[in-house]
């Protein structure tokens, strides 16, 4: 065998080139994992604005956090195969370059996680548009809104009837746009029903007094700045956790979720 010559110039400009392409496209894995992690983000609220619940939208961080990983381990291979390389075109081996494998696992691994995103992204449409499920939100302070189907007045009079029905007692109705009209302030509709019985509540403030502060229940229906119809309510596990209440008592105010589901029919 002839001895070979050390690489020329040419070979390690492209050598370099190389490397400069690997550093490029693990940058823009990593830039690329980023945004999809907060994707996630961008898709709850717009879950939010539509009025749906968040849930659907924790895949995006964790195939973010994969794509930047496999970023970085671009980065960390492509500096280990430039420095493998110009060592081998230093002492004019005919090695061939390693990359070939790596770079086809990446391409594969890439192609794995778009179709991963692609089905994310379908699923959560599908959610979306799933008929026979009410879409709903829960904010960070414990209250539940959901539509309606109805205008204000006709879903205050359906909970008056469902409340009627069960023998729950309607304590009070506070019409507040109306209180609004009378001060001189323009207001939608929007009224609040406080209604409950004894029998149920009162064994929640005997374990925990402060519940009286959000005892009896309320549901309050309002109108959207956009004409749809409302309505919010504290969620019952939210007040379990603020007022600390055994589980045991929990069917007591439990029923505020199917009476609200069952009004906004």
């Amino acid at each position: 065998m002839y001895p070979l010559k050390k690489g020329s110039l040419s070979d390690f400009l492209a050598a370099e080139r190389t490397f400069l392409a690997w550093i490029r496209t693990g940058l823009a894995l990593a830039g690329f994992g980023f945004v999809i992690a907060r994707f996630g983000l961008f898709l709850r609220e717009m879950r939010y604005d539509a009025g749906l619940a968040a849930s659907g939208t924790r895949g995006s961080p964790a195939i973010g956090a994969i794509i930047v990983f496999g970023g970085a381990l671009a980065l960390v291979w492509s500096a280990w195969s430039y420095t493998r390389l110009v060592g081998q075109l230093k002492r004019g081996e005919t090695e061939s370059p390693p990359g070939t494998a790596f770079a086809v696992v990446m391409a594969l691994l890439m192609a794995a996680l778009g179709v991963a995103l692609a089905i994310h992204l379908l699923t959560f449409n599908a959610a979306a548009r799933q008929p026979g499920e009410e879409p709903h939100m829960l904010s960070e302070n414990g209250v539940v809104t959901i539509p309606s189907h109805h205008p204000v007045d006709t879903a205050v009079q359906k909970i008056e009837e469902i409340l009627s029905a069960k023998g729950i007692k309607l304590f009070a109705i506070v019409d507040h746009s109306g209180e609004a009209g009378t001060a001189g302030f323009q207001m939608r509709p929007c009224k609040l029903l406080i209604f409950g019985n004894p029998a149920a509540g009162t064994p929640l403030m005997l374990a925990s007094p402060s519940a009286a502060l959000d005892l009896p229940l309320k549901i309050l229906v309002w109108e959207k700045a956009d004409g749809t119809t409302w309505l919010s309510y504290n969620d019952s596990g939210y007040l379990q956790h603020r007022h600390a209440l055994p589980d045991s008592l929990m069917r007591n105010i439990a029923v505020i979720d199917a009476l609200a589901a069952k009004a906004a029919e």
